[in-house]
């Protein structure tokens, strides 16, 4: 069986990662949201109707900023593989891709706490933004709550980082920010919810067993990068082919 390149990232992929991820972004983004929430007036805070869209547009500038991130992956990578002749270059990116994939599992699940080393890789370019970020606030409109959101985008975070290293295995910019894209919005339901469901959210982080299971999961979706000719897209894509 022939497997095409096309399916070495999947977008299902990338958004089921934005979602296995969501408890990881309660406790960074939360407080973040927690931040912009009490920076507005006491008569939009304490509303959840005029509340919702400054939320929302805080969340539509973090995944704008991940999907700026994919497409400037894509475009390494592009360049990075272009020495590598044939499938090899994608092959190396799908392997490191997948380690990276795997140590964010294991951190979720508490196996591997030393992963969140990993976040001083964006440090420096954090310390240079951050700034600008906080001359954001107090937020008082929506444009100033999605340019907040901008900034706080590139909060340096492992699991975004595992997710841009799944982008990066398309080796073209325009999939690789489709692919951030998809996981930015796997995050927003959790992201949304701080507020509304914070209470159940916050029992299910403190779960062992259920953070273990969500890193198995993310693991198994390691194991996909790393044999992508497994991926079902691919299996279906193959057999239509074939007639």
């Amino acid at each position: 069986m022939e497997f095409h390149i096309a399916f070495t990232t999947s977008y299902l992929y990338a958004f089921l990662m934005g979602l296995a991820s969501s408890l990881h972004c309660i406790g960074m983004c939360g407080s973040i949201i927690g931040t912009l929430t009490f920076s507005l007036s006491p008569d939009i805070r304490n509303n959840k109707a005029r509340l919702l869209p400054f939320v929302f547009n805080y969340n539509a500038g973090r995944i704008t900023s991940y999907t700026i991130a994919g497409a400037l992956a894509g475009l390494a990578s592009s360049v990075i593989t272009l020495p590598i002749p044939g499938f090899d270059g994608h092959r190396i990116l799908q392997l490191i891709s997948a380690l990276i994939m795997t140590g964010a599992g294991l951190y979720i699940a508490g196996w591997m706490p030393r992963f969140a080393y990993i976040e001083k890789i964006g440090m420096r370019f954090w310390k240079l933004i951050e700034p600008f970020g906080r001359k954001l606030i107090p937020i008082k409109t929506r444009r100033r709550a999605y340019l907040f959101g901008l900034v706080w985008g590139w909060l340096p975070c492992g699991l975004i980082y595992s997710a841009v290293a799944l982008a990066a295995t398309t080796g073209n910019p325009q999939q690789s920010a489709l692919t951030m894209l998809f996981f930015g919005l796997g995050t927003l339901p959790a992201v949304m919810g701080v507020g509304i469901m914070t209470g159940i959210l916050t029992r299910l982080s403190s779960m062992r067993r259920f953070k273990q299971a969500i890193g198995l999961f993310m693991i198994a979706l390691a194991l996909l990068a790393a044999l992508p000719w497994l991926n079902p897209m691919a299996l279906i894509s193959t057999h239509a082919g074939l007639h």
